[in-house]
């Protein structure tokens, strides 16, 4: 799973509103005129959300300049939705101040749940055969899979003390800025236990016993199966580097986990294949990258490490999208409403409650560092979306509801304006900070 979404310069107003949880907050997009005639009816329907609200412990994704632009309720898609929310640290009127334990270091947003139509869960179950043959054929059998061992000091063998010094010294020539890309990443990674459950709470879809039968429950547990060994492929190269510290980074896994992750895909498998989809590019791309730049620094052996963990993510992209792509098929109008509806809600990324116990803005910090390195950038996301909607066709697409056809023009339209905004948000963007990182030590690196 990939980690963040964010362009660099926390300094920058505009980026800063460009780039926070989610890439991009693309309200701005929809601020002026259009605000100014829902201006009352935005704010009526506010204040009934309002008034719905519980406060247990989130926080809210909008922007605080501009409200929300949202698709309108789609019967078709969607079933009354149950809410949830509060928020912490917020400026609202709604806000709950207080940090409970256990609880995420920032806000979540407003929660959704189940909010598809039951008889669209028919669907998936008879995508049953389709799937086994389609998508469990993207998986590799045990024997034939790569595994942590085949890249790191074999500990059993007299070789083992020298092999590790001269991975250390590799580690050497790497600079700090690259290790705080490559632990965020394997933080991410290690955080597999949340993504098995967020596809756990997908309807129709969902592995109902813990080891049902069904391909749907057969792809979760094997993917995550595969996924493992990224964590743990990335965990043991970087205990083995001598270059971080791991105590601060265990630490910032246990709170992440803890954390947990909404995505906001209402427990929809239409919004929560169409996340996959996207995640798994993401995380092929900076996979990809962070080998590029090992292999500049001279680390060849780390280079082949990321290499291979991108392949996986591949892999894995193929099979998801694949998905999609026969949604499309079954029910046009209502996958193209929900691949609006999630790129409405914008991305957000399965680590953005990253906490290491001190910086309560890591991720965003993190971000940042990636963002420079050119590890993962927002000209990715436009990227990753453009070639979703070549991937599925959505140009094409014909007989759709006049709400799909204007879910259709938005998606269309919106790797275009997202790189308008990254422009702007760049040409102004000021010279970044450096802070430290307690993942090494409280060096400083610039953002």
């Amino acid at each position: 799973m990939c980690a963040y979404m964010y362009t660099r310069s926390a300094s920058s107003c505009c980026q800063r509103e460009l780039l926070s949880h989610h890439f991009p907050p693309l309200d701005s997009l929809f601020c002026g005129g259009k605000q100014n005639l829902q201006k009352k009816s935005h704010s009526a329907y506010n204040e009934k959300k309002r008034k719905m609200a519980v406060k247990l412990n989130a926080t809210n994704f909008q922007s605080p300049k501009c409200p929300s632009f949202a698709l309108p309720a789609v019967a078709s898609l969607r079933s009354p939705k149950f809410y949830m929310a509060s928020t912490l640290r917020s400026g609202s009127k709604d806000v709950e101040t207080v940090k409970k334990p256990f609880s995420p270091p920032r806000e979540i947003h407003v929660q959704v749940t189940h909010s598809m139509p039951p008889q669209k869960i028919e669907i998936f179950k008879a995508m049953e055969d389709w799937a086994e043959n389609n998508i469990l054929v993207h998986l590799k059998p045990v024997e034939k899979c790569w595994q942590p061992q085949d890249f790191l000091p074999d500990p059993a063998s007299e070789g083992f003390h020298d092999q590790v010094k001269e991975l250390r010294e590799r580690a050497k020539e790497i600079p700090d800025d690259y290790f705080i890309v490559l632990v965020g990443d394997m933080i991410t990674e290690e955080a597999l236990p949340t993504y098995q459950t967020m596809l756990n709470t997908l309807d129709g879809v969902r592995d109902e016993t813990g080891a049902s039968p069904t391909s749907w429950a057969i792809w979760t547990r094997a993917w995550t199966a595969e996924e493992n060994r990224h964590g743990d492929l990335l965990n043991k190269y970087l205990y083995l580097s001598g270059r971080v510290n791991m105590k601060q980074i265990e630490k910032t896994i246990q709170y992440l986990i803890g954390s947990g992750m909404d995505p906001r895909t209402e427990n929809s498998p239409y919004l929560g294949f169409i996340y996959t989809s996207f995640q798994e590019r993401a995380t092929f791309i900076s996979h990809g990258n962070t080998a590029r730049l090992a292999r500049e620094h001279g680390d060849f052996k780390l280079a082949q490490i990321c290499g291979t963990i991108a392949a996986d993510e591949k892999r894995h992209e193929t099979a998801y999208t694949k998905i999609v792509e026969k949604l499309f098929e079954i029910d046009p109008d209502g996958t193209v409403l929900a691949f609006a509806d999630m790129m409405k809600k914008k991305i957000s990324m399965p680590a953005h409650l990253m906490y290491d116990g001190r910086d309560d803005n890591l991720f965003d910090h993190f971000s940042a560092v990636a963002q420079r390195l050119g590890v993962y950038t927002a000209k990715d996301y436009a990227d990753i979306l453009e070639h979703l909607v070549g991937r599925w066709k959505v140009e094409k697409i014909t007989g759709l509801s006049a709400e799909g056809q204007k879910a259709q023009d938005y998606i269309c339209g919106l790797p275009s304006r997202i790189r308008r905004i990254e422009e702007r948000a760049q040409s102004r963007a000021k010279q970044a900070p450096r802070i430290p990182f307690s993942w090494i030590y409280d060096r400083e690196v610039q953002l």
